[in-house]
């Protein structure tokens, strides 16, 4: 059996596989911002975010979360389960920073009591509006049930995530997270976890250690990311298959 292409996104392409319930995904060496308004290839990026996001993945799956990924299999290769994605972003800040900093005028770098949680629907054809509940209803997209599921394990994820980083220096300020089901009808998380869907600074400087660096013009992405990459490894170890 080939294998065909069945998704090619901004950084990701997604490719059937001999198992029907397993999918081959592939990162690219492509930067994106601004809802791909903003695009350049950066030669080593997809195997970064590659390597950060499989060990992200079996740190969240050792500690209790479910997720899509199955295994790491070449330097830009991944396995994962076959989910029907909910086309939601779900957001998690700890920090105020970026788009809602200028959206309510807030400066950067102030630290929330609880962390604010936001949802947009999945549309770069929209540019990802802001959704709520009752527009996720209304639009049949999630029911209260799954939604709450979803923010559950985005909450646990919140809490697994900022020790870990914690531990190696960094500070996580905010991320995205996106949900599928199995064809159990299971949610489960999905997508991936990389400085691409989330923010880092480092704790002592402040540096950004994230997608900033190319949406503001910072610096190197390729070096941010792999000094993110080697602190990770030094604290978990490398992947399966590394």
């Amino acid at each position: 059996m080939t294998d065909k292409l069945i998704y090619s996104g901004k950084a990701k392409q997604m490719w059937t596989t001999d198992d029907e319930d397993v999918l081959r995904v592939i990162y690219m060496d492509q930067a994106t911002a601004l809802n791909g308004k903003k695009k350049d290839k950066i030669v080593g990026k997809g195997r970064l975010n590659n390597k950060i996001s499989s060990l992200i993945f079996e740190y969240l799956k050792k500690n209790g979360i479910k997720t899509h990924f199955v295994q790491k299999i070449s330097e830009t290769e991944e396995l994962v389960k076959k989910v029907k994605i909910v086309p939601l972003e779900m957001v998690t800040r700890n920090v105020a920073a970026g788009h809602f900093s200028t959206r309510f005028g807030v400066k950067e770098g102030l630290i929330f009591e609880s962390p604010v949680e936001e949802m947009y629907f999945k549309s770069d054809e929209l540019d990802d509006p802001f959704i709520n509940e009752s527009q996720t209803h209304a639009l049949k997209i999630a029911t209260h049930e799954e939604l709450n599921t979803m923010w559950e394990i985005s909450r646990k994820v919140n809490r697994l995530l900022t020790d870990l980083f914690e531990s190696i220096g960094l500070q996580l300020v905010d991320f995205k997270l996106e949900f599928g089901k199995t064809k159990e009808q299971e949610i489960i998380l999905a997508d991936e976890f990389s400085p691409d869907n989330c923010r880092l600074w480092d704790l002592k400087s402040k540096q950004h250690m994230d997608k900033d660096v190319y949406r503001r013009d910072l610096g190197s992405l390729t070096s941010v990311y792999k000094e993110v990459l080697e602190r990770l490894q030094k604290k978990l170890g490398g992947p399966s298959n590394d």
